[in-house]
């Protein structure tokens, strides 16, 4: 055990605020905003997000995943079509992504339904992948239970072989999600734990923007 109370970590650097009369009227735009500030930063893993999905039944689970594309639909993800998460989303397409930047003690909730990407896109990616990562894809069947390490290097090293020097073609079972979000979040940390947090809501016409009491 450690020997600092958790109960006692305090996070105590607060230098922004959020308020609701200046953020944009679009929730992507104030997204991009707060993204590009985090990359001139050069925050490591500044795309990192957590991804929580449901099955039918209603129990959780969430896991980082990285954020490879954003577009006014939506936010791009990739992964094994048999992995987990995917098993969640064929029962229970809706699902709510996080980012956490401490560094700016800011915070982003995004929910909404996830569809496929088209085939196109997926192989698009796929291909400007490392030659490292996209072997691995074909040696991974992603959370499936294996026996051992050597197991995965096994097959790793049997799909080097298997391609040698020709290009690799993107797995059948691999490729990409967007999640289309129905409601933001943004949270900015404040002194006194008197928070901001500023909610967008998609409505017919555009977006509700409200102030959620921290």
């Amino acid at each position: 055990m450690t020997n600092k109370r958790l109960a006692d970590i305090r996070g105590e650097i607060y230098n922004n605020q959020l308020n609701e009369n200046d953020v944009d009227a679009n929730p992507f735009d104030q997204f991009n905003k707060w993204m590009n500030e985090v990359l001139k930063a050069e925050i490591v893993h500044a795309n990192a997000m957590v991804l929580s999905t449901a099955k039918k039944n209603g129990i959780p689970s969430s896991r980082t995943v990285l954020l490879k594309e954003l577009d006014n639909k939506g936010f791009v993800f990739f992964t094994n079509y048999s992995s987990s998460k995917a098993n969640d989303l064929k029962e229970n397409p809706n699902a709510s992504l996080l980012f956490y930047w401490k560094e700016f003690e800011r915070q982003v909730r995004i929910s909404g339904k996830v569809e496929f990407v088209s085939r196109d896109e997926s192989e698009k990616y796929f291909n400007t992948r490392p030659i490292e990562s996209q072997l691995g894809a074909w040696a991974s069947n992603q959370s499936e239970i294996i026996p051992d390490r050597e197991y995965l290097i096994k097959k790793y090293d049997d799909a080097k072989m298997k391609f040698g020097k020709n290009k690799i073609p993107c797995p059948p079972y691999w490729g990409g999600y967007r999640l289309l979000p129905n409601t933001f979040e943004f949270w900015q940390g404040r002194e006194m734990r008197l928070h901001d947090r500023i909610k967008y809501e998609k409505n017919k016409n555009g977006w509700n923007i409200l102030r959620l009491s921290p």
